[in-house]
Order: structure tokens, then C-alpha cells, then sequence
């Protein structure tokens, strides 16, 4: 797939603005990926749009998970274990999604958005067990997890780590903090995985990626930075990025209303 110039400003710009929404509220902003490529930057491709994002994502969280190992963030056998189970999720959902229309699987990814906005207003507050690990008596709970996680994040070739921290949270009790750090891991092999299953059949565009995770960089930069600064307002922040996925996720519902109506 050849796109212009142009696109390829507008995609680093894209990674940009999600760069700045993961470092200013935390997460959530890569579920914004797929539709700045789709209607800002103009990929005429669903599926190409997806098999982007997911490799965008999955090097912007390798990026951070280094970040987290080095500040003793990450639960490296819990988030192994979910890793696995959820690398052969993600294979089954990616798969999945590339048979699927790319206009019924907009419309599910908008109903998948508005899902991501009600958590980030209903927010975390459980401080967990800071010892808690991996254990053979939840063994099975952290691999149901991963592997259900893992296969929504393939399907719709995102993170998914509005998933995975509170799927890691119920599986072993940990606290959320060590949950962000070890859902890196899975963010990053779900992705690849996603990625790889996508650019066999073609559906990654490589520069754009390229460009995506360099703006994304530079965005984090400053996003990381304004949240410093903007520490007491964040909860209005939260608020406010919120209503903008649920009015992004509005207009996807509308522009893909007919992918469900029989031809």
C-alpha cells in the first residue's frame, strides 16, 4: 500500500497525539490508533489500519516496559505465564479478525471504545497484595486470562492493556502498579503476535509504523511531562479524554451503522 506524503506526516502526527495521551492520562490513548489512521490519516484499509496500530503498540510498550524493569515494575514470571497464554489468544483473534469485513469490524471497534470509556471514569482504587506472585493455585487463572485477553487484543489489534492490568490484578492479587509494569510484557507480545499475523497477509504498512512509533516517542515526552504539571487536574483530564473517545467511537457507530444491515 502506497500512501502520500502527506499521510505519512499526518501518521507521525497521529502517533504523536496517542504518545501524548498514554503519557498524560496513563493509558487508554492507544485505542485511539485505529481511527486516527482510518479517518485523519486516511488508510483505506481496515485491516491495514489494524495490523498497524498493533505493531506501533506493541514497540511503544516495549519502549516502557524498560522503563518499569528498571524501577522493579514488573512481575517477570506472572507476566511470562500470561504472555504465553495470551500469544496463542492473540493468533486465534487476529486471524479472526482479518476474515471479518473491515466496516463490521470498525463498528465493533467503536463498541469496544466506548467500553474503554467507562473504565478510565470508573477508575482503579484496590491496593492489592505487594507480595503476591504466580503460584501454582493460580496458575490456571492467570492463563484464562491471558488467553481471553490476548485473543480480544488480536482481534482488534490493539494493547489491550485496559484488559490485561485488572486481568492480572484478579488472577494473582497483585498490586496495580506492579499490574501496569507486568501487562507490558503481554501489550508487546500480543501485539507482535497480531502484528506478524497481519503483515503475512500483507495488512502492515511499514513507514507508517515507523513514523507512528517515532511521534508516539515524542509525545510521550511531553505527555509524561504535562502530567506533572497538571497533577491536580488529572481527574478532569480523565474525564474530559473520556467523552472524547466516547464522541470518536459515536461518529465510527455512524459512519459503519450499515456493515450489519443485509445487502
Amino acid at each position: 500500500m502506497q500512501l502520500e506524503i502527506a499521510q505519512y506526516a499526518l501518521g507521525a502526527l497521529s502517533g504523536a497525539l496517542v504518545g501524548l495521551t498514554l503519557g498524560l492520562f496513563g493509558g487508554g490513548g492507544s485505542i485511539l490508533a485505529v481511527p486516527l489512521m482510518v479517518y485523519l490519516v486516511g488508510v483505506p484499509s481496515a485491516h491495514v489500519a489494524l495490523g498497524t496500530s498493533a505493531l506501533a503498540v506493541a514497540a511503544n510498550a516495549a519502549a516502557n516496559l524498560v522503563t518499569h524493569a528498571r524501577l522493579g515494575n514488573v512481575r517477570w514470571r506472572c507476566a511470562a505465564i500470561y504472555s504465553a497464554a495470551g500469544v496463542a489468544g492473540a493468533f486465534l483473534g487476529s486471524s479472526l479478525g482479518k476474515l471479518i469485513a473491515g466496516e463490521r469490524l470498525l463498528f465493533l471497534f467503536a463498541l469496544l471504545m466506548i467500553g474503554v470509556a467507562v473504565l478510565m471514569l470508573r477508575g482503579r482504587r484496590a491496593a492489592g497484595n505487594a507480595t503476591a506472585q504466580c503460584t501454582v493455585e493460580n496458575a490456571p487463572r492467570t492463563v484464562g486470562f491471558g488467553a481471553l485477553t490476548g485473543a480480544f487484543s488480536g482481534f482488534f489489534g490493539i494493547g489491550g492493556g485496559f484488559l490485561i492490568v485488572p486481568g492480572l490484578i484478579a488472577a494473582t492479587g497483585m498490586p496495580i502498579l506492579a499490574a501496569v509494569g507486568s501487562s507490558l510484557l503481554a501489550v508487546t507480545a500480543f501485539g507482535l503476535t497480531t502484528a506478524v499475523n497481519y503483515a503475512v497477509s500483507g495488512f502492515v504498512d511499514w513507514p507508517l509504523a515507523g513514523l507512528f512509533v517515532a511521534g508516539g516517542s515524542a509525545g510521550g515526552v511531553i505527555g509524561a511531562f504535562a502530567a506533572g504539571r497538571m497533577a491536580r487536574s488529572r481527574g478532569l483530564l480523565n474525564i474530559l479524554f473520556a467523552g472524547l473517545i466516547f464522541a470518536v467511537a459515536a461518529y465510527m457507530l455512524w459512519r459503519n451503522a450499515m456493515a450489519f444491515l443485509p445487502t
